[in-house]
């Protein structure tokens, strides 16, 4: 194993019992491989989002400034959300 730095964390008491019961359930050996587990999924949400900006919202926010005529206005925007709201609320979903 690489060389670990050990830190002392405070956790909610729910926290401190998932992870407890990750370990007696036998998914985790320790503690620790949760936490790390956590960390990692952390990273890997950070890493995903970090692409959808980079990717995604950038190539979004420069269309728009390209051609501001594409925009909608806040009142048609609310006004399709209302309907779509109202649509599945209507379909029981």
């Amino acid at each position: 194993m690489p060389e670990v730095e050990k830190r002392t964390v405070s956790l909610r008491p729910e926290q401190a019992a998932f992870i407890d019961e990750k370990v007696t359930s036998g998914h985790f050996a320790s503690a620790s491989e949760v936490v790390r587990a956590g960390l990692r999924a952390l990273q890997e949400r950070d890493k995903a989002v970090e692409n959808w900006l980079q990717n995604e919202v950038t190539e979004s926010y420069d269309a728009m400034k390209a051609d501001p005529d594409r925009a909608i206005s806040k009142e048609d925007l609310l006004k399709d959300l209302h309907a779509h709201h109202a649509k599945r609320l209507a379909e029981g979903q």
